[in-house]
């Protein structure tokens, strides 16, 4: 045998991986979903195994590996006072294995599912004259029967009842239950070929014809059936196990570090779902934060845990891979959970003073991830203004910069550390370092898809930003009773109206934070018209006028003159300008690219936002 061989691949009768479901030998690992299969699954497995059809291979794995020790459960429908230690666990194949244990080998009907998805119990049978029909569909010979084995019509009235095994024998419907109990098999054999035929030798010769052949065609081929087994060997990483589940379970729930982890946990009687509703409550209390998942969490906590590793270890790397997260101990979770949860916590705060308000305005998701463990890490320090500073500059780096859309798991592993060095004064992270923005980019900056076009919503509300009408800074408060949101200038219909470049009227340079109330008297109007409608209203010299409109990085002269392309090229710089504060780096502008070298050819976009 080789040995780098991870698995066995052989065969396993249909009886032995029954009995060994039924004695607790075979068991589910905890992360396995329920059972869900319908009425007409059920019936379409029971009818391949009566033809001996494939059914395809079952996948397990052996237990005893003292580093993926999963909480088992018994597969449904088992039941044991006292429940073994597994031998091995059903990776894949859960569906198939328990609606046979269920219909085959408990003993007891079936709780399953019609097609409207309605809960049902059945009992299987076989119509024996239909099964040995050569011409006759095997599924159309699996009956489900009600729990009580009668049939009624839609006033409820008994149309058939085969609740006695004399009235099962009189219809010739085999209870397929009866397939591996050999003595019940033979006292149904009797009735059926014998004491049911009220000594008629004619239909006895008869009903032992079609019982030679139902053994023959049907029963023995359940008995004998063979289910191609591959079993994992226990040497298995436990991040190896989990990838195989994923590849193989493609009917089934995709299985995340979380589920694993937990299951993992569970052995160690630590309940870490229960854990996360504790923790998942106090970070979603934030709006900025609802979006963090579980997933987000564990690898911050992997972040910490190996971050802790690396100080006592050099040699040891930071890394919260999915691998990594796999082999967080629950130690390490106990140990870090609570200050990643601070973090969070921190975290939201951070985002709030940048002007980050809900998570539909998070340019990335997965940014927090490492923030989280750099405010873990650095605790009270990080409400030094020097070290705010700081990570505000590396924060809007990242998102600027675009560094935090591909493959970012590296990127988690050089920030926190790097972060933590420059705080301590050694040079800039790699984020600072790498983060470039190029002026074309405002162009094509459309839409929330965006990372840096939340951002650049967000640098204007974080370098104060007045609200069109009250003249107030944009804080918490304003942003939800005034409902803010990223809105045109220059509105689209007039654009539209005046044939300004669709591309420049829906760019972020065209767009800034509106309140609704003062998007609806924008309306499609010319800026001129809406301009005097809302100094009007809201009782606003023009010198305020020019104050508010400056916190906006908009020109007053260019909007009451409606002239387009001044208005572009002044803000255009003057975000620029904002962009390069916010970086702490200087962005070259020789080749500020013209809108008339852009691809002409390129399609109008259907506009998801207000205008």
């Amino acid at each position: 045998m080789n040995s780098v061989t991870t698995f066995d691949s052989t065969k396993e009768s249909l009886l032995d991986l029954l009995r060994n479901i039924k004695e607790g030998k075979t068991q589910l690992p905890d992360f396995q979903r329920g059972w869900v299969w319908d009425d007409e699954h059920i019936r379409s497995l029971l009818a391949s195994i009566s033809l001996s059809y494939p059914i395809g291979a079952v996948m397990m794995l052996q237990t005893g590996n003292s580093e993926v020790r999963f909480k088992p459960r018994l597969v449904e429908g088992v039941i044991l006072e006292h429940p073994p230690e597994p031998e091995r666990l059903i990776l894949d194949g859960q569906q198939r294995l328990t609606s046979l244990f269920q219909s085959l080998f408990s003993g007891k009907p079936v709780l399953t599912r019609d097609p409207r998805g309605k809960d049902i119990i059945r009992w299987y049978y076989l119509d024996i004259n239909k099964a040995l029909d050569p011409l006759g569909d095997r599924e159309e010979a699996i009956v489900g029967l009600s729990e009580d084995k009668k049939t009624r019509n839609f006033r409820g009235e008994i149309i058939h009842d085969y609740s006695t095994m004399f009235q099962e024998c009189n219809a010739g419907y085999f209870p397929l239950s009866l397939v591996f109990d050999l003595n019940a098999l033979t006292e149904w054999q009797m009735c059926y070929t014998i004491h049911s035929v009220n000594s008629d030798a004619a239909l006895m010769q008869q009903r032992m014809t079609k019982w030679t052949m139902l053994l023959q065609q049907v029963i023995q081929r359940f008995q004998q059936y063979q289910v191609p087994l591959i079993q994992l060997r226990k040497e298995n990483p436990k991040e190896a196990v989990c990838q195989v589940f994923e590849k193989v379970n493609t009917g089934g729930v995709s299985l995340t570090a979380f589920e694993l982890l937990t299951a993992t946990y569970a052995a160690e009687d630590f309940n870490l779902r229960s854990d996360w509703q504790f923790k998942e409550k106090r970070i979603h209390k934030f709006k900025v934060l609802e979006s963090i998942e579980n997933t987000d969490f564990l690898q911050t906590v992997t972040l910490l845990a190996t971050y802790s590793r690396k100080q006592s270890n050099p040699e040891l790397a930071i890394s919260c891979k999915r691998k990594d997260v796999l082999r967080l101990t629950l130690s390490e979770y106990q140990d870090w959970s609570e200050l990643a949860t601070k973090g969070f916590e921190q975290v939201a705060k951070f985002l709030y003073a940048q002007r980050i308000f809900t998570s539909r305005d998070l340019p990335y998701r997965t940014q927090t991830v490492p923030l989280a463990a750099i405010f873990a890490i650095l605790r009270d320090r990080a409400e030094n203004d020097g070290i705010r500073t700081k990570l505000a500059q590396w924060y809007w780096c990242g998102v600027l910069g675009e560094l935090y859309g591909g493959a970012i798991e590296t990127r988690f592993s050089k920030d926190l550390p790097d972060v933590i060095a420059w705080i301590e004064g050694k040079d800039a992270p790699s984020t600072i370092q790498d983060a470039n923005f190029s002026p074309s980019r405002l162009l094509t900056l459309r839409t929330r898809n965006s990372a840096a076009y939340k951002g650049i919503s967000a640098i204007l509300l974080r370098e104060g930003a007045l609200d069109f009408r009250s003249g107030d800074t944009i804080d918490l408060q304003m942003y939800f009773d005034e409902r803010i949101d990223i809105h045109h200038i220059f509105p689209r219909a007039y654009c539209q109206t005046n044939g300004i470049d669709w591309r420049k009227c829906d760019c972020i340079v065209n767009k800034t934070p509106i309140s609704a109330k003062t998007n609806r008297m924008i309306g499609g109007n010319a800026p001129s018209s809406y301009m005097d409608r809302l100094q009007k209203s809201a009782g606003i010299t023009t010198d305020r006028m020019v104050v508010i409109l400056e916190s906006h990085v908009i020109n007053n002269d260019s909007l009451y003159q409606n002239d387009f392309d001044k208005f572009y090229s002044l803000r255009q710089n003057a975000l620029l300008d904002r962009i390069e504060k916010a970086m702490g780096k200087a962005i070259s502008r020789d080749n500020i690219a013209d809108v008339a070298e852009m691809d002409g050819n390129e399609a109008e976009p259907v506009n998801d936002e207000a205008s």
